[in-house]
């Protein structure tokens, strides 16, 4: 087959501008063969090569006492946790994929995520998610969503990696483009890390996995650009996955780091062949040449440019160390993979492609890659000017709620607020029973085999806060993550992140990327939870405009003693209800807001940074001085919604609560569906109470006492009391009829 002839006209086809087509033109001295066409075009995508956010990335911290790797230095980042351990973790989005083909879409999201982890040398401990969709009155919307919890649990449950925590929300501005990032955490010894790195002339390069076929190819590009009403024409970029040949993988993966056969290896992910030849090149400031007539093919007739951008899932590239090869196939026949030397590593920096006969590429592999040639910009950012009318929004032009128990119904009915267990029931989130602490809670909890360590973790975001004030809600994602790991007695230790956001190019969808990253690191300094690396996913448009500013954190945190873990359900009859932290009437942004007066408005609850940690630290301390029966973080819909759910989130032992405390006559329910930031919900028994009080008076944190654990209601005073069987049905139930339309 004769390939196309490059023109400028092609190259602007293949998302190239023209100044970034005649920067290829200069380093190459020469017009582009086709294939190398496609090398740049994929390389340089906004996916690959981060060309419009790396500037404001490199602003966040990247470095701390316990980073071991951190952002950009490889596949995913290190965190050690004593005792000669690590633990590594990232997160990355799949969502243009998923909204033409959710199931596959999500599935391969997860298998990816599950290679850069499993490929640092750290076996896969955890898997989680966050997801955002449209409306579900919509079935196109409960389509989508049914598709993506099944990819995810498939892909998962049959790799034999417990889905054990996550998030789902659902708002207009995500139905034509649904979110769905996949974060994995595995657990490594110091010593039994791997690099993706290629050096050493002569050490040759394996292929290692499955064959290769012309599923996904642009796959990087299709992600790079906005969705369209055509982009359901766009299925054959998106890759299909087989979990268990990505078991199978992982196992040999793993044995070869393990036995030392290995200079580097890296996953196969966006743009296939081509990104990981060239980014391993680049960082050994290596070469190599390949053959492509001998990569294992799945399907005939198969271009050199469709080989090499070929996203064909569950491959690795793996620079071996020369003389073990015998060592390498010994290992991949056990485990029944494809196992071929495509080519070697060569002195000079240069990727040199053969296919029948032919040099069809010849690039220098460091102008490909980030951090290397690869463009940088530094877009326009203006501030929208929405901000200014959301920010300064009346809220005394709201009639007042004349019946609490309706709006209470409302809010605590809402789909960002009820039980997502018809989501997690479907993912196996006890497979290597380490599972410490199930979904449903604050965080997720692990035990570390070996030791008594635990490892919390948890993904937390909220678009709609970005999208009303994107540098206090980027700053409020970190926080919030952060206080969820801290209710299960974990100390937060660092962050990965997913930066969901529109079109770039767009000066007003530029500031609040900018702004929230900004926010992000804000936080991250404050709370010394460096950023160890992360995914930005631009693009996400539909016809119909963007989604909200959607920054999604990854918190690890880390327990020393397993024993120390506390749940978010109340424990035992008795036991002294406290408010930790200062209530202000602050609803803008809020989940009441939107389910009782139907607006996105206002500005969103102040964050004192300083304060945050102070109150963080002090809970834990108490949390470690076991005082502390369950801690819960209240957030979505405010202090009653995180009453009732303290009441129920253990449904095989519900207990009620009588709450002394009565809000202002003035618009209380400016105070009860309050979500001001810095508060947690604390149950302890009654002989502590006087440590605990005195505990946070001594840090100048304020606390409140509320009520006690006990009944089979909710109630409030004598304001309202709410049966635990009506809130059990609004809780659990209301996901389950929905999906049931």
């Amino acid at each position: 087959m004769q390939e196309p002839r490059v023109t400028p006209a092609l190259a602007l086809e293949h998302g190239l501008s023209e100044e970034e087509y005649q920067k290829i033109l200069d380093i190459l001295g020469r017009t582009p063969t086709f294939t190398e066409l496609g090398i740049f075009s994929v390389m340089w995508s906004e996916h690959c090569s981060y060309k419009n956010s790396i500037a404001e990335i490199k602003t966040l911290p990247r470095t701390g006492p316990r980073l071991l790797v951190g952002a950009g230095e490889e596949n995913a980042g290190l965190v050690d946790i004593g005792d000669g351990l690590a633990v590594c973790f990232k997160i990355e989005s799949h969502n243009h994929p998923s909204a033409v083909e959710p199931y596959q879409g999500a599935a391969t999201g997860v298998g990816g995520i599950m290679r850069d982890v499993f490929s640092m040398g750290a076996r896969p401990v955890a898997a989680l998610n966050s997801l955002r969709f449209g409306p579900l009155d919509q079935a196109r919307n409960r389509y989508l969503l049914d598709g993506v919890v099944r990819g995810i649990a498939d892909y998962g449950n049959c790799l034999g990696v417990p889905t054990i925590a996550g998030e789902i929300y659902f708002e207009d501005c995500y139905t034509h483009n649904p979110l769905v990032n996949a974060m994995t955490v595995g657990i490594v010894r110091h010593d039994q890390t791997a690099t993706a790195v290629a050096r050493g002339a002569g050490n040759p390069v394996f292929l290692i996995g499955s064959r290769t076929g012309r599923d996904g190819i642009h796959g990087a590009t299709f992600a790079s650009e906005e969705l369209t009403e055509t982009s359901e024409e766009r299925r054959p970029n998106v890759q299909v996955g087989d979990p268990f040949t990505e078991k199978l993988l992982l196992e040999a993966t793993l044995e070869m780091i393990r036995k030392r056969l290995l200079v580097g290896i890296q996953d196969m992910g966006a743009a296939g062949i081509t990104c990981s030849t060239t980014e391993m090149s680049a960082k050994g400031n290596a070469g190599m040449e390949i053959d492509l007539d001998k990569v294992p093919l799945r399907e005939p007739g198969m271009t050199a440019y469709e080989i090499m951008l070929s996203e064909s899932q569950e491959r690795m590239l793996a620079v071996v160390k020369k003389g073990r090869e015998e060592a390498v196939r010994r290992i991949c026949r056990k485990w029944d993979l494809i196992c071929e030397q495509i080519g070697e590593v060569i002195d000079e920096p240069i990727l040199r492609v053969y296919h029948q006969g032919k040099t069809v590429a010849e690039v220098p592999p460091y102008s490909c890659v980030l951090g290397g040639g690869a463009p940088v910009y530094h877009r326009e950012a203006r501030r929208p000017a929405y901000l200014d009318e959301v920010q300064s929004f009346d809220f005394e032009r709201l009639p007042p709620v004349a019946d609490l128990e309706a709006a209470f119904r409302k809010v605590f009915s809402s789909p960002n607020i009820v039980s997502r267990r018809w989501v997690y029931q479907q993912y196996d989130h006890m497979v290597q029973t380490s599972t410490v602490v199930h979904p449903g809670g604050d965080a997720a909890v692990i035990r570390i085999r070996g030791t008594r360590k635990g490892i919390a973790m948890k993904t937390d975001g909220n678009g709609r806060y970005v999208y009303l004030n994107p540098r206090r809600g980027g700053q409020i994602a970190v926080a919030e993550a952060a206080r969820n790991v801290v209710c299960t007695g974990a100390l937060p230790l660092a962050i990965t992140n997913c930066l969901n956001f529109g079109n770039p190019y767009k000066p007003e969808m530029f500031y609040l990327f900018k702004e929230a990253v900004a926010g992000i690191g804000d936080a991250c300094r404050v709370l010394e939870t460096p950023v160890t690396g992360g995914n930005v996913s631009f693009y996400n448009e539909g016809p119909e405009g963007a989604v909200y500013p959607t920054p999604v954190i990854g918190m690890i945190g880390l327990i020393e003693d397993i024993a120390q873990v506390t749940p978010a359900a109340f424990q035992s009859e008795g036991d002294e209800i406290y408010l930790i932290g200062r209530t202000a009437p602050e609803i803008g942004g809020s989940e009441f807001l939107k389910v009782v007066y139907q607006k996105i408005t206002g500005d969103i609850p102040a964050l004192d940074l300083r304060r945050e940690k102070a109150t963080q630290q002090a809970v834990l301390g108490a949390i470690r001085r076991g005082w502390v029966r369950s801690a819960h973080d209240i957030s979505d819909g405010g202090l009653l919604v995180a009453l009732a759910e303290c009441c129920i989130l253990n449904p095989e032992r519900s207990l009620g609560a009588h709450i002394h405390w009565v809000p202002p006559k003035e618009r209380p329910e400016w105070w009860l569906f309050s979500e001001s930031q810095s508060r947690f919900l604390l149950s302890v028994p009654p002989d502590r109470r006087r440590q605990l009080e005195e505990w946070f008076r001594n840090q100048h944190i304020p606390i409140q006492r509320l009520g006690t654990v006990g009944g089979s209601e909710l109630r409030l005073a004598s304001i309202l009391a709410l049966p635990l069987k009506e809130l059990q049905e609004m809780y659990y139930q209301t996901l389950p009829r929905i999906m049931e339309w």
